[in-house]
């Protein structure tokens, strides 16, 4: 029996576990695959008060040693379900391989990488498909290839790849970026960079070695479509988050991020949520960890008053 189960080994996550072993409670994160999340693939992180440059690697590895030095116990293991027993105190959490007992649950699955819902996408995978330019991108060295999406992750994306290939495309469903504008303004200073905006990728062309050879795109305004010939396409159009699993014991607005205010409470009692997951306005390191204190905090309050 733990005092405090979290699902999530990323920012929020980890910073929940920092939290709760500092106010005494023991915890035990439970992560599906890598700790870290998806800032892990970020190369360098400049906005996280008082770091003026990290890697996310770098930024993921360290609240990883800090919550697990401090007596935070990880499991690797894909949870398929949070019930709670007979009296409502005890939250059962069953994985691919146990079952966990907690006085309470942070749920912070964070959120995965939206496709494109092309055709072709999902053999392209690893064929000149990809939704992480930083795993993937030095493949591509000395070659064209294209970022789609207009946030934070694509500007980043494009950037880092115009370092070392021979020609990036972003291309963009508007004619402005809702990425940060001093990042916008990093991209364009690149000359090897082109914009293609007002535009969306309706195809995906396969070449005769079953790679991707090109992309189709459509200009929203006048309707023309046109073939970009590209080794590479980095996905980076948003992110979905994968709630399912807990609808019984949280609501779900209609996107599947779990409803919940700025305490951080869900509609069952004792159950919490915080990161990219849940609604909210601005997903960012910094309200990520600041979910995590947030969440951890109430939820060991929670454990002392039903303990």
């Amino acid at each position: 029996m733990f005092d405090v189960i979290i699902i999530g080994a990323g920012t929020a996550g980890l910073t929940a576990a920092i939290y709760t072993v500092r106010a005494g409670k023991t915890a035990l994160v439970i992560e599906g695959n890598a700790y870290g999340g998806q800032i892990i693939n970020t190369p360098d992180i400049e906005n996280y008060p008082g770091i003026a440059h990290i890697s996310g690697f770098d930024f993921a590895t360290a609240l990883y040693k800090q919550a697990t030095e401090l007596g935070a116990q990880i499991k690797f293991e894909q949870v398929q379900s949070v019930t709670e027993d007979g009296d409502g105190k005890t939250k059962v959490v069953k994985t691919s391989a146990n079952t966990y007992e907690a006085l309470s649950v942070i749920l912070a699955t964070g959120a995965k990488n939206r496709p494109l819902g092309l055709p072709n996408e999902q053999k392209l995978i690893g064929k000149g498909i990809s939704y992480c330019a930083t795993c993937d991108g030095m493949f591509f060295r000395g070659r064209d290839v294209a970022v789609n999406g207009g946030g934070n992750t694509a500007v980043e994306d494009a950037t880092f790849l115009a370092g070392f290939c021979r020609k990036v495309t972003i291309i963009h469903r508007r004619d402005s970026f809702r990425a940060a504008a001093a990042e916008v303004e990093r991209l364009r200073a690149k000359d090897n960079v082109e914009f293609v905006l007002n535009a969306t990728v309706t195809a995906l062309n396969e070449g005769d070695d079953g790679r991707l050879s090109s992309v189709t795109v459509q200009d929203k305004i006048s309707g023309e479509a046109r073939e970009l010939p590209v080794s590479a396409l980095f996905v980076a159009i948003g992110q979905m988050p994968d709630n399912n699993a807990f609808a019984n014991l949280v609501d779900l607005d209609p996107k599947g991020y779990i409803l919940a205010g700025e305490d951080l409470k869900t509609r069952t009692p004792g159950i919490f949520t915080a990161g990219d997951c849940r609604t909210k306005t601005l997903r960012q390191l910094t309200t990520a960890a600041s979910d995590g204190a947030v969440a951890a905090t109430a939820a060991c309050a929670y454990v002392d008053e039903v303990r």
